[in-house]
């Protein structure tokens, strides 16, 4: 048993503990249906709505990297431990409602109050100062001596980086007290007849504001302004302020106003200088290594740590509730094309180096539903019948206008590194298209002269492909066939003594690719035209998009193995699928907190893996245009020497 009101009566609930609004609901309901009056019930509902938005929009704002990076306070990122300790940090919420709800039954009625009125708006802030502001002071240092630390507030200062969800995040007596502080104002305004609607809207929003700038992590008062203004130091704290607390946990006490940290004698005496220097940017660090990737497509743009941390801390799937958020994201689509430059998303640390991820404001794919009829087949899952076949259209990189302004943008970032002092930048998907600027041949040409190496990473790609395939292997089929990838895996096969069948329509492509395997290896690569050449095959290779028709081609018991992005979709149920490329980081993988589109928790593209392996490796060379086939070897035992492990 633990300590008394340490863990929450509904925290095995999971969602389901949303409903406990369920009262709240039910009795708004009711007054709105025999056309009563709007009653509390339903301003309670609306209100800890708006507090949970208020919240949700500090998040995003705080993870918005591209306006943020320089003012961050602690240099660290939210991994996926803290993320999951302060997963239900909306707890509080559900208590104060309940609380709310208790409370209103004794509140006057709403018609005869005012919407806003003055005179308590004044005794509330007479009362916050008075009452809420040493009570929490004195609570606070309560709260971090001995037993009461340990059984009740020690879970908070677990989190490495205090963050909005970290202010929500703590025990029920923590925020029973909390809760106290925040209704003495407002109880004391009711309590004097000057009570309003807005006062209780307009206090509980600007309470719950300055508990989400304190826990942001980022600096937001200007030089100037505590420079012009020094007495407000003391009148309203800083992210930086709290932030000293949360890590030394003992100083900086106050809840909102330094002042009686000042008469407590608990100021920590770094604050200031600490606040002036992390105002002027002064915090900024330059990445050892960039990932430069681009968006895959509308849906998947709001899989991002600025948005939801639920959702970018998961592998990405197409949540019925996302359909929602397509107009503001088609519409977000519109201004980056529009005005956008390349940006921050996300970062790590790797053995004391920052590795970064930047976007190029593009959008790789469409999803278009074509109609299609499936040919009846007890290989296929489905019957014949008329249904949509979904499949994906490329939507910006390949528009024939837009090459130009793409590759601007990733050329742009290239420079931007070099000039940073970045050591390595490895391009993603699309950004290092053959077609578009020759796999990177185009910049590292353009620029001889460039510091920063720039890495394709198909290499490491390549030897992901390669040792998943079965040892005792003598026939595989690869679609691809003739793009990079596709020529690497054939030629390294073809070395080991596996007959290979590329489909491809060219012949001259397919001879190109075949004079240069060993002479006495040729003979393992074969043309193919059509799927139907490989029903007898049960390893296939899969480099350009299959749809059903094509997919029913391959005998029962095939695995299909990928490199086609996006991923084909699984239709056989006798067979299995892949996944992309991929590697897990390091186990000393520091500040990882969000997933990289379908990919598990820890791992990633393994052509973001490459990039990683050449700098942790120090190689100096770029590695661009076509896949040196000798060095496939050589990538793969380093990687693994470095501590990425296959998935």
């Amino acid at each position: 048993m633990g300590a008394p009101l340490s863990s929450w009566p509904w925290e095995n609930m999971g969602s389901y503990k949303y409903m406990l609004y369920g009262p709240l609901v039910a009795k708004a309901a009711c007054e709105w249906r025999d056309g009563r009056s709007v009653g509390w019930s339903l301003h309670l509902l609306i209100l800890f709505g708006l507090r949970s938005l208020t919240y949700q929009l500090w998040y995003s704002f705080t993870n918005m990297l591209f306006f943020t990076r320089k003012r961050r306070v602690i240099n660290e990122g939210v991994d996926f431990k803290q993320i999951d300790n302060e997963w239900n940090w909306d707890n509080f919420l559900i208590l104060q409602a309940l609380l709310g709800s208790m409370i209103s039954h004794h509140a006057p009625p709403l018609e005869e109050l005012p919407i806003l009125g003055l005179q308590g708006c004044i005794i509330a802030l007479l009362l916050h100062v008075g009452v809420s502001e040493p009570v929490f002071y004195l609570a606070n240092r309560w709260f971090h001596s001995g037993s009461l630390f340990t059984h009740y507030h020690s879970i908070q200062h677990a989190s490495p980086v205090p963050t909005p969800m970290t202010a929500g995040f703590g025990t029920p007596l923590e925020h029973l007290v909390l809760g106290a502080v925040m209704a003495a104002p407002l109880l004391g305004a009711f309590l004097m007849g000057c009570g309003s609607v807005g006062l209780v809207y307009g206090y509980v929003f600007v309470f719950d504001f300055l508990r989400c700038m304190g826990y942001s992590n980022v600096e937001v008062f200007p030089v100037r302004l505590l420079q012009a203004l020094p007495f407000l130091r003391y009148l309203i704290y800083s992210p930086t302020y709290l932030s000293l607390h949360h890590k030394e946990k003992n100083c900086n006490y106050c809840l909102f106003m330094p002042l009686f940290d000042l008469l407590g004698k608990t100021v920590n005496s770094r604050t200031w200088d600490l606040q002036r220097e992390i105002s002027a940017g002064k915090n900024d660090r330059v990445p050892d290594f960039v990932f430069l990737a681009h968006v895959v497509d509308i849906f998947s743009s709001v899989h991002v740590p600025f948005v939801f941390r639920s959702a970018s801390s998961m592998p990405f799937f197409t949540n019925p509730l996302l359909f929602f958020l397509w107009p503001l994201a088609f519409f977000s689509m519109l201004v980056m094309w529009a005005l956008s430059k390349t940006f921050l998303l996300s970062f790590y640390n790797l053995r004391g180096r920052l590795h970064q991820t930047w976007v190029v404001p593009r959008y790789g794919f469409q999803v278009v539903v074509r109609p299609q009829v499936l040919l009846s087949s007890p290989l296929c899952c489905h019957t014949k019948t008329n249904r949509a076949d979904p499949s994906f259209d490329w939507l910006q990189y390949f528009l024939p206008f837009a090459r130009k302004g793409i590759n601007n943008q990733i050329e742009l970032a290239i420079l931007r590194a070099d000039k940073m002092g970045v050591k390595v930048l490895s391009l993603a998907a699309l950004n290092k298209n053959e077609s578009l600027n020759g796999g990177g041949t185009l910049f590292v040409s353009k620029h001889p002269d460039l510091r920063v190496r720039v890495v394709h990473g198909n290499t490491l790609t390549a030897a992901v492909m390669l040792n998943e395939i079965p040892r005792d292997a003598k026939e595989v089929f690869l679609t691809g066939a003739t793009s990079k990838l596709g020529r690497a895996i054939a030629l390294y096969l073809c070395r080991k003594n596996i007959r290979v069948l590329m489909l491809t329509l060219s012949a001259e492509r397919f001879l190109n690719i075949q004079k240069e395997a060993p002479a006495d290896c040729q003979h393992h690569l074969v043309q193919v035209t059509k799927c139907q050449a490989a029903q007898n095959c049960k390893t296939w290779i899969v480099g350009k998009w299959m749809s059903p028709r094509e997919q029913r081609w391959a005998p029962p018991g095939t695995h299909f193995h990928q490199f086609v992005v996006p991923p084909i979709i699984g239709f056989r149920r006798d067979c299995t699928y892949g996944s992309l490329a991929a590697m897990r980081l390091p186990k000393d993988v520091q500040g990882l907190g969000s997933c990289e589109y379908t990919m598990e928790r820890g791992v990633v593209h393994a052509c973001h893996a490459g990039g990683v392996v050449h700098y942790l490796e120090g190689w100096t060379h770029h590695e661009v245009g076509a896949i040196d086939v000798d060095r496939i070897d050589v990538v793969w035992k380093a990687a693994l020497k470095h501590g990425l492990t296959p998935v």
